[in-house]
C-alpha cells in the first residue's frame, strides 16, 4: 500500500478526528501506514480494534501500525505488547503533526512503542481544521471534548480528559470551510456536547453556539447535534427546537437506563422522570420531533423491576432509534466493582429491550408512511428524513436534497416516491 489510511472506531467524534489524523499525518510526510482509531465504551470495542489491527497487518505485511484513540489512552499496554503494532499515540498525541514525524523504529520494544501522556493534563482543544469527511454527506464538527462527570461504568474521561470547549470563532470558521467543500449538512459532536461553554470568555453554551452558527454560515441547511444530556438542555437550545426550521427534529439522548435507582448508581444526573418531562416538553415545541437513546441493559444489581422501568421508559418516551449496550465492566471503574449479573442474564435482558427498540421504531415507522419529506441522499443508496429516519434512495445523486412522499417501509428503511429534487 501506499500512502495513509485510518481505520475509525466509535463515535462521530472520532470520525472527524480521523479526517485530523490523516491530514496531520500526511503533512509530516507519513507514507505506507495504517492509523487505527479506537474506541473503549465497551470491551467488545476494544476486541474488535485487535481484531481490525491483526487483519491490516495480514494483509499489509510492510506498513507501520500506528493504534491511538480512547483505547490506547486507556489501554496503552494492551496495544504495545501486540506484536503488529509499531507505535500506540495518545489522544492529544494523535492531533499532533509532530507525532507522525517522531515515530519509533520498527522492532522497538512494547515501551517504545509509547506516544501516550496524561490526558487529564490537558486544559484546552485546540481548533482543527478538515476539508471533508471521508465517507460522509453530512460534515462532523467538534465543539467539545472530554467530560468532567464521572459515571460508575464509563470509562471515557480516563481516555478524553476533562471538559474543554473549541472556541465559538473556530467552530463558525471550520463550519464555512465545510459549506465551501459542498456541505450541506452539519453535526456537532462532543463527549459531552451540551457542557459546551465552560471554561471560554462569558460561558457560552450549546444553544448559543447553535444559534450563532446558524446565523453566521446561513448556508448551512441542516444543523444537528450528536449525542446529549438532556439534563444540560438551555434555553437557546430550546428555541432553536422551538422556532429554527433547519435544526432538525431529531435528539439522541444519553439516557442509559429508566431506573432511578439505577441511575443514582450510575451516577447519572436526571431521574426517569426528568428525561421524560423533557421529550414531552421538546414534543410540545415541535411535535415532529423523534429521538434516539443510549440505553445499557445488565447493569450491575439491576433487578427484573429495575428493567421493566427501562423498557418502560423507552415506551413511553417512545425512542423511535433505541441503542442497547448490554452492560461491559471497564477495568477501573466503580461499576467494576459493584456485585455483576450473570452473562447470559445481561444478554438476555438486551435482547430484550433491543425487541423493544424494534417494536417502537416499527411504529415510528408506520407513522412515517403518507408523509412528504425532504431527503438528504447517502452514499450508500440510502437518504436520511429530518428526523433521521432512513429512506431507500437507490441511484440518485449523493449529497442532493430531494423530495418524497414515504410509501412504505420494510422495517429497516422507509420507502418513497421522489416528487421534486433540489440540487441546492
Amino acid at each position: 500500500m501506499s500512502g495513509v489510511e485510518v481505520i475509525t472506531f466509535g463515535c462521530r467524534l472520532n470520525t472527524y478526528e480521523s479526517e485530523v489524523m490523516r491530514a496531520q499525518a500526511e503533512k509530516a510526510g507519513l507514507n505506507n501506514a495504517i492509523l487505527v482509531n479506537t474506541c473503549a465504551v465497551t470491551g467488545e470495542a476494544v476486541r474488535q480494534a485487535r481484531q481490525a489491527i491483526r487483519r491490516a497487518r495480514r494483509d499489509n505485511p510492510h506498513a507501520r501500525i500506528i493504534v491511538t484513540g480512547c483505547a490506547a489512552q486507556t489501554e496503552k499496554e494492551t496495544f504495545a505488547d501486540m506484536a503488529e503494532v509499531d507505535a500506540v499515540l495518545g489522544n492529544e498525541e494523535k492531533l499532533k503533526r509532530a507525532s507522525y514525524r517522531s515515530l519509533p523504529d520498527f522492532g522497538v520494544s512494547a515501551e517504545e512503542k509509547l506516544r501516550v501522556n496524561d490526558i487529564m493534563s490537558v486544559r484546552q482543544t485546540a481548533p482543527q481544521m478538515v476539508k471533508h469527511i471521508d465517507g460522509h454527506v453530512r460534515a462532523f464538527i467538534q465543539v467539545q471534548n472530554g467530560c468532567d462527570h464521572r459515571c460508575t461504568f464509563c470509562i471515557i474521561p480516563y481516555g478524553r480528559g476533562n471538559s474543554r470547549s473549541v472556541p465559538m470563532g473556530a467552530v463558525v470558521d471550520q463550519a464555512r470551510k465545510l459549506v465551501e467543500s459542498g456541505y450541506r449538512e452539519i453535526v456537532l459532536t462532543g463527549v459531552d456536547a451540551t457542557s459546551y461553554g465552560a471554561g471560554l470568555p462569558g460561558e457560552p453554551t450549546l444553544g448559543l453556539l447553535a444559534k450563532t452558527l446558524l446565523k453566521q454560515v446561513p448556508d448551512i441547511r441542516r444543523l444537528r447535534l450528536s449525542s446529549i444530556d438532556s439534563i444540560e438542555a438551555d434555553k437557546h437550545l430550546l428555541d432553536l427546537i422551538a422556532d429554527e426550521a433547519r435544526f432538525m427534529p431529531h435528539l439522541h439522548l444519553s439516557l442509559q437506563h429508566g431506573d432511578d435507582m439505577i441511575l443514582k448508581r450510575m451516577k447519572r444526573r436526571h431521574s426517569s422522570a426528568d428525561a421524560l418531562a423533557f421529550v414531552n416538553d421538546v414534543r410540545r415545541l415541535r411535535p415532529q420531533m423523534s429521538f434516539g437513546a443510549d440505553m445499557i441493559a445488565g447493569f450491575p444489581t439491576e433487578s427484573e423491576e429495575m428493567f421493566a422501568n427501562a423498557v418502560r421508559l423507552a415506551e413511553e418516551a417512545n425512542i423511535a432509534h433505541l441503542h442497547v449496550f448490554p452492560y461491559s465492566p471497564r477495568p477501573g471503574t466503580p461499576a467494576a466493582r459493584m456485585p455483576q449479573l450473570d452473562r447470559a442474564l445481561v444478554k438476555e435482558r438486551a435482547a430484550r429491550l433491543r425487541a423493544t427498540g424494534h417494536r417502537l421504531h416499527q411504529s415510528h415507522l408506520d407513522g412515517m408512511v403518507g408523509t412528504q419529506q425532504w431527503l438528504l441522499v447517502e452514499n450508500n443508496g440510502l437518504a436520511h428524513t429530518e428526523n433521521f429516519t432512513l429512506v431507500a434512495a437507490a441511484g440518485l445523486a449523493p449529497r442532493s436534497f430531494v423530495q418524497a412522499v414515504i410509501t412504505g417501509h420494510n422495517g429497516k428503511h422507509l420507502d418513497m416516491q421522489l416528487t421534486a429534487a433540489d440540487a441546492a
